[in-house]
């Protein structure tokens, strides 16, 4: 019997950015835009969802205003729980990246995996942090300490990846042997410096582990830091490297496929990538 799933992933632009009101009242307004989304796609029978990178906060990181600090809460934390009785109440994981305050100063890019029936499953936490042309990442973030887990929810094994992570193709071999058959990179990429990699890395992932990649941007300009414009263009990619569905380049969109996951058992069995690995050969790779 065929293993269809049907996924949703979200691309969303500013309603209130900084200087139109408080912290909190920025990200309070954030979360409420998302909501009819996520109603919506509880009720087209989405069965895995995914949000943007930090979806309820600006992409605060081309300044380094310390301000922002006041958007992080704890993971599991309200916004969580809040997400859970949606997914409670349509059967359907949703993956929520947010920014996570371990403890005073220990703060992190993290995606919570919260199961159909509104169990927190657990959180992946961002592994490479950019520190490069606008990308102030490290001001505000640490590096991940929790590896590249892999998540069992009612409808599939799924794993996460996050915005700069997909130029490193080590972490996502990691999830394919770690069983991913979905792993969703939710991001906030803008024009220029990495728009032509959009549409090249992250299918080159989904082929040479054979899994299905769901990649999620934001739209629009927010200002005032102005680093560009997030060009959308969310998409899925199935384990042959092809594009089957994807959004717009300006709106606000929940983007909605169909897809069976048997495809990954064809594709692994034609291309035996996992078979024909020589790791005892890669040493290099974690040399210093």
């Amino acid at each position: 019997m065929a293993r269809i799933i049907k996924s949703g992933l979200i691309q969303m632009s500013l309603p209130l950015t900084e200087g139109e009101g408080t912290v909190k009242e920025i990200c309070d307004a954030m979360v409420q835009k998302h909501i009819p989304y996520i109603i919506e796609a509880g009720e087209k029978g989405v069965q895995i969802l995914c949000l943007q990178e930090i979806f309820n906060t600006p992409y605060f990181c081309p300044g380094q205003d310390r301000k922002w600090y006041a958007s992080a809460e704890a993971v599991p934390g309200p916004t969580t729980e809040l997400l859970a009785t949606y997914a409670k109440k349509y059967q359907m994981v949703i993956i929520v990246p947010i920014y996570e305050k371990e403890q005073e100063g220990v703060l992190y890019n993290t995606a919570a995996v919260i199961d159909a029936d509104g169990t927190y499953l657990g959180k992946y936490r961002k592994n490479h942090i950019p520190q490069t042309s606008g990308f102030w990442e490290k001001f505000f973030f640490k590096p991940g300490n929790l590896g590249y887990p892999v998540f069992q929810t009612k409808y599939a094994k799924i794993g996460v990846y996050i915005c700069y992570d997909r130029h490193f193709p080590d972490g996502a071999r990691c999830l394919g042997l770690n069983g991913a058959e979905i792993v969703y990179n939710p991001s906030a990429t803008v024009q220029g410096l990495s728009q032509y990699l959009w549409k090249l890395e992250q299918p080159a992932h989904a082929v040479a582990n054979g899994y299905f990649m769901g990649c999620i941007n934001r739209v629009g300009v927010e200002k005032p830091w102005n680093l560009g414009k997030f060009y959308g263009n969310s998409y899925f990619v199935n384990p042959r490297g092809q594009i089957f569905a994807c959004a717009s380049e300006d709106n606000d969109e929940l983007l909605v496929a169909d897809f069976d996951l048997d495809m990954i058992e064809e594709v692994r069995g034609t291309w035996q990538f996992f078979r024909d690995r020589r790791p005892e050969t890669y040493g290099r790779l974690t040399e210093l």
